[in-house]
């Protein structure tokens, strides 16, 4: 029982000049420090998924991806708030797996003008219907006060915290739902 826990951090954002990669390495520095887990950015622009519905069930991507959400035993998502929800390509990507996300636990950390607490909020529903287990605490970052220019990530310290927080959560429930798998 010794084995370590796989926390995928995904990156929810794929457009150009995207701040999610400064957050994820962020989140998986403080993440690698605790010693409790194998953390992982998981970065879903890498996949190439094809529209759902529109693509070939047997596409290289769409199978590469339920692989890679099958190995975790949890998530920390990386939200991005465009438009008060999450992009569009983080939904298309929660879509294209469903048994593999199943009974795991995930955070979420997300950004945006109001915090990305919209998104948040959107993705916490989505993940209900996946049957994946959201915890409590949650962090958000203001485009305003924790980027440079909107640009350049400068998390505010108090924020370190919150994320140590969160992810004590995240890994206390993806042991415990591990049973269930």
């Amino acid at each position: 029982m010794n084995e370590q826990l796989k926390i995928g951090i995904i990156l929810g954002s794929t457009r150009q000049g995207r701040v999610s990669p400064q957050v994820g390495e962020w989140i998986k520095g403080i993440a690698d420090g605790r010693g409790d887990g194998h953390y992982e950015i998981i970065d879903i622009a890498e996949y190439k998924l094809p529209f759902m519905g529109e693509g070939d069930p047997e596409d290289a991507g769409v199978k590469s991806w339920a692989q890679k959400i099958d190995e975790m035993d949890g998530y920390v998502f990386i939200v991005a708030e465009y438009n008060h929800s999450i992009t569009g390509a983080l939904k298309n990507a929660l879509d294209s797996a469903y048994h593999e996300w199943n009974n795991k636990a995930a955070g979420m950390v997300s950004y945006g003008s109001t915090g990305g607490a919209r998104a948040a909020e959107h993705l916490r529903g989505i993940l209900g219907e996946l049957l994946v287990a959201d915890v409590r605490v949650h962090p958000t970052l203001s485009i305003f006060t924790d980027f440079e220019q909107f640009h350049t990530f400068k998390p505010a310290e108090l924020h370190t915290k919150t994320v140590q927080d969160m992810l004590d959560q995240v890994t206390a429930w993806s042991g415990a739902l591990k049973g269930l798998r």
